[in-house]
This record gives C-alpha cells, structure tokens and sequence, in this order.
C-alpha cells in the first residue's frame, strides 16, 4: 500500500505529469471547447492520456478539471453539469493508473488571468462546489494551479482546510520573477500559504524551465517546505496555424536536476509538454541525490523575437530620404533592435536610442508588444524618436492584437506621422503572454497583412475603397534559418517576397557555416536580407535561447563558450562571439540586423561601432 501523499513528497522527489489541454491539441482535438467536458464526451481519450503519463514515469496524476468551475463552464452551457465532470475526471483518471498512483484533483483558479472583475462571492461558490465533488470522489490531494493572485489561493485554500486535512499542492502563475501578480513579495507568500495549511508549494505555466528555476530561487531555504514546479516547453510559437513548442524532453531532463537541487520535490509539465518530457524527468530522477551545488539562476526575460512581415518598396519623391532597402543595396546597414518598456518610465529606452544613433546605426526597430507581452506602444515611441532623436524607427506589426478595422486604423496612423517603414508579424498567441485571458485576434496572417499594406501604397483600404492619397510604406519579412530543412524555409520566404515584402530580416544566427549557407540558398532573391545578430549576456542566456526560445538555435561551439559566464564576462564574450559572427556575415551581407539584449544597448552600440569600422577586406581571425 502506497504512503499518504505528503509522506510520500517529504522522502524524494515525485515526477508529476503533463500537459492535457495542449496535449489534447496535439493530438488533434479542436480548441474552442470544454477540454473537462471531454471526460463525458470522449472518456476514453481522457483515460488514455493519463495512462500515457503514467506509463511514462509520472507518479502523480491531475485529474481533468482543472476549468470545471461553473463560472468557466457557463462559457459553453454546461454550468449544472459541474459535478458530473469533476466526478467523472477522479473516476477516469484512477480507472486508468491504478492504485499505486497518487491522483490529485486540479482546480484552476476562478478569476484567473482576466477575471479580476468577478464577484468575491462567485469565487468562493465555485471553488466550493468543485472542491466538495473531488474531496467526495476520492483524491489523493488537491491541486491549486495557475493562481495569479495570493488573495485568491488564500481563498482556495481556506476552504480545503474547513472541509478536509488532505494534502494540498499550491502554484502561482508568475509574470514577475520576485512576485505574485497583487504585488506580493513570493516569499512572503509562501510564508503565508505555508502557515495556512499548504503542503507544497510552487509554480506552474507561464514560463519554461529557465524562468521557472529563476522564480525558485527568489524562495528562501529556510522555509522548509517541499517544492513543486511544473513548467511550459518553452515559449509558444505560432506556425502555419498550430501553436508549436520547442523545448526538447532532453532539456526537460537535463532541467530536472536543476530543479530537484532547488529543493522542487515534485516536478511535472505544464503547457506544451507531452509524455515524452515526462519520461525524460523520470529518467533524470531515478536513483537522484542532492547536489553539493545550488541550481543555476535563470536568465531575465529573452528579447528574441519571432519576425515576420508585410508590403512592398513604395516609390519614395525625388526628395525623400533613402529608405533602409536603398542604403543596403549600396553599403553595410544597421537596423537595431531596442524592445518598448514594460512600465511608462522611456528614459532608458530613449537614452539608448540616442547611443545607438550616436554610434552610427541606420534604423531602430521596435517589437509590437513581443512574446504577447504587453509593452508601452510602438507607434507613440516611433514619433518620439522622430521628434526628439531624429533615427529613423521601424515598427513592428502584429496580426494577433487588432482586427482588421484596428489594423488599417493604425497603418493609416504611422502614414499620418511619416513612419513608413514596419514589419508586419503574426505574434506569438495572447493566451501566453501577461494577459492570458485576453484573446487573439488573427483576422490577417503575415501573408496577408503584407499584401493588405502593399494595397495601401496603391491608395486602396482593405475593404477596397479609394483613400484618396497613397501609402509608401516599406515593409520586412521573418526568415527562420535555424531549421532542419533550410531549403522548405526558404520556399516559405519566396511567399512572402511574392505578397510583397521588400527587404528580409532573420531570425539570430550563431554559425558561421549556416550564414554562408544561407547566403548560397538565397543569392537568387532579388530583396535584401538583413542577418540576424544577438549578443549573448551570459551562460544561463545562451542555454535559455538554444532550449526555450522558437526558433533561436545556438551552435554546440557557441554554447561551449558561453557555458558558465555570467555578468561582465559574459557580455565580453557575448561581444566577442556577436564580432566574429559579424566578420562572417559582412563577408555575405550588407545588411545587419542586432538585437539588444535586456536592453543593454551598450552591447549592440559597441557592435553598431564595429560594423562602421570594418575594414573593407574584413580579414579578421576566423571563427573559432
């Protein structure tokens, strides 16, 4: 007979399981519905997943309720249904592991990422009625995951405590690395929930393993308390309508370790993780012993950004100034990357912008609210730095924040300001940025959207009216080469110059072979290309990027170099790597294209200062 579920967590580290909803993506079922409702309508499909996890080391199962709340189920009409579901989640999910492991009912939180709105009273009548159901059904313990706010799993958790002494497992959702999302401190609330009565506690979703293990370790050691962790695959990307993520379970594996040093005693998946992560973990724990060394911190938030794009070279006047697709067809050009701020303080962001012009660079681009991550406007900062910096800006464009009334409502602002030159993305999905709850629009794809621009340079709107006047914006396209097949890339990147785009910017390349190789696959494209460059910052950065960032792939040489650097050491060799990977490029390409990383615009200023100074042979040391 298996010990009781806090028993069990006090002795080793136990291997959760993963993902449901995602997983359930994966395997072809639809979005837009009850995922919990699933456990009447597709019983088997439920209980086969569970088995899946199981049989792939996890000892703990979460039951398929984790939305199964009356509040979230009168989305689809299934409001009185609440204890059928959660009833029948306990049952498949036991039916299908057995008795030798521990089955634990999931309760999402109620107000979550957008419902700070609802009524205190909805709250506790919902998290009332699922937690009697399971408790009524037989769980091991019970699982509060995904909380945004201490108030609520307070909440949550004191009304566990009145009806039952089970065990209980307690994860926040963090935005913030140092605290929850009602501004409190994440140790103070540990402290908090631990003298409440929470067994574990620890952290879900939002975030990969890296930024996990970074919120971990903001935990002091002396609360004496097991740990839970249960991070994404990574950061989602959205590609040709599927929502892709890309850490491997090999990362997962190797993460594990890290997180069992930590003090995680239970440590699972959460979005974008399959069986296959899960058993990478089981494999990582079997026979695991502490280490006699802390888990390394996790890099601050990657400035990396997907990029895709929009429209075609409009014909400036005879007296406008060269545009960036001019400049580069005669010399090296420059276009840095510098992210919009978090907060409403700019006075960093513009005192980098004034370094990079200092130093010579051709134009400053900025994301459109990167990673679905909600930054200060880039339309307001790309007039700011006309006005007061005299740079030219180029903005980026997301299909995902405005529909199309909103989307020709905002290009007709940047031509009304004379920012003509954007980059038209898809944008990585709302629902994993800081407003989850938030929706995606999409009415475009990048296709679309850069051939919806282009027809604003022949003065038509998107419903096809005249505008009485034409746009002249010249727009970008994303190019991906850090593939498997860079050939079906580069078939994708002809689309793309077909609907319109004037000039390619690449995602960050670390290998000096696959610039060349890059350059050899696209010499017969008639647009120029702008060759992706990030400075590293540090070992934790590189790891972070190579493992949990689509589409960024670091060489085994790069991340040998960069293994164990932190602070100064880290951006000198960041630099250095970013200069020798330039020497190959400008061998290639004219243009440039530098990413800032955590806005340390001294990196890409210096970077900036080495381009103008290369010589004409560029006959530096080779890459090592």
């Amino acid at each position: 007979m298996k010990p009781d579920l806090r028993t069990a967590l006090a002795r080793k580290p136990l291997v959760g399981d993963g993902a449901m909803a995602t997983y359930l993506y994966q395997l072809g079922l639809p979005v837009g519905v009850s995922f919990e409702e699933f456990n009447l309508l597709k019983p088997d499909v439920i209980a086969d997943v569970h088995r899946q996890y199981a049989a792939a080391g996890a000892e703990i199962i979460e039951t398929n309720t984790y939305s199964a709340q009356q509040n979230k189920l009168a989305r689809y009409g299934l409001e009185h249904k609440v204890e059928e579901i959660n009833a029948a989640g306990v049952a498949l999910a036991r039916r299908a592991v057995g008795d030798n492991v521990y089955v634990v009912g999931s309760i999402g939180a109620v107000r979550g990422g957008a419902g700070k709105n609802i009524r205190t009273a909805v709250v506790k009548r919902d998290f009332e009625e699922q937690i009697g159901v399971l408790l009524g059904s037989g769980v091991d313990g019970l699982l509060l995951e995904t909380f945004f706010d201490l108030e609520e799993m307070s909440l949550a958790l004191s009304l566990i405590r009145k009806k039952s002494d089970i065990s209980v497992i307690c994860q926040f959702a963090v935005e913030d690395p140092e605290r929850t999302r009602d501004g409190i401190p994440l140790a103070e609330a540990f402290r908090r929930l631990k003298g409440e009565g929470a067994d574990v506690i620890g952290f879900n979703c939002r975030s990969g393993p890296a930024g996990i293990l970074r919120a971990l370790e903001t935990i002091p050691p002396d609360l004496s308390l097991p740990l839970s962790v249960f991070p994404n695959a990574g950061i989602p990307d959205y590609v040709d309508g599927q929502v892709v993520y890309s850490a491997t379970p090999e990362y997962f594996g190797l993460s594990a370790r890290k997180f069992a040093d930590a003090g995680a005693k239970l440590i699972g998946g959460c979005c974008g993780t399959t069986p296959e992560h899960i058993a990478e973990i089981a494999k990582a724990l079997r026979g695991y012993s502490p280490a006699a060394h802390a888990a390394v911190p996790a890099p601050a938030e990657s400035q990396a950004s997907v990029i895709e794009a929009a429209s075609a070279p409009a014909e400036p006047p005879q007296d406008a100034e060269p545009s960036i697709v001019d400049l580069v067809r005669e010399r090296h050009t420059i276009i840095v990357e510098l992210d919009p701020p978090r907060d409403l303080d700019i006075a960093r962001f513009m005192a980098g912008a004034q370094a990079l012009k200092d130093a010579k660079a051709d134009a400053l681009t900025m994301a459109d609210n990167s990673l679905a991550v909600t930054r200060m406007s880039n339309l307001a900062l790309a007039a700011l730095l006309k006005e007061r910096v005299g740079i030219r800006p180029l903005a980026h464009i997301a299909c995902r924040d405005r529909n199309l009334i909103g989307t020709q409502s905002h290009m007709m602002g940047f031509d009304a300001l004379g920012i003509d030159h954007v980059l038209a993305v898809t944008g990585d999905p709302a629902k994993f940025g800081d407003l989850p709850g938030s929706s995606s629009v999409y009415d475009l794809t990048s296709f679309e959207i850069i051939r919806m621009i282009k027809q604003l340079n022949e003065g038509i709107a998107f419903s096809g009216k005249p505008l009485k006047q034409k746009a002249k914006f010249v727009v970008g396209a994303a190019f991906n080469p850090n593939v498997k097949h860079l050939d079906k890339a580069v078939q994708r990147l002809e689309r793309k110059i077909s609907a319109g785009a004037d000039y390619i910017m690449t995602q960050p390349v670390y290998d000096p072979e696959l610039i060349e190789r890059i350059a050899e696959s696209t010499k017969h494209l008639n647009v120029p290309i702008f060759l992706g460059i990030f400075p590293l910052a540090s070992g934790r950065n590189a790891e972070y990027l190579h493992n949990e960032v689509p589409g960024i792939q670091l060489s085994d040489v790069v991340r040998q170099r960069m293994s164990g650097l932190e602070g100064a050491a880290g951006r000198a060799e960041g630099v250095k790597i970013a200069e020798e990977l330039l020497d190959v490029a400008m061998a290639h390409f004219n243009g440039i294209y530098l990413m800032t990383p955590f806005m340390a615009y001294d990196m890409t200023v210096s970077l900036t200062e080495y381009v103008r100074s290369a010589s004409p042979s560029l006959n530096r040391t080779p890459f090592k």
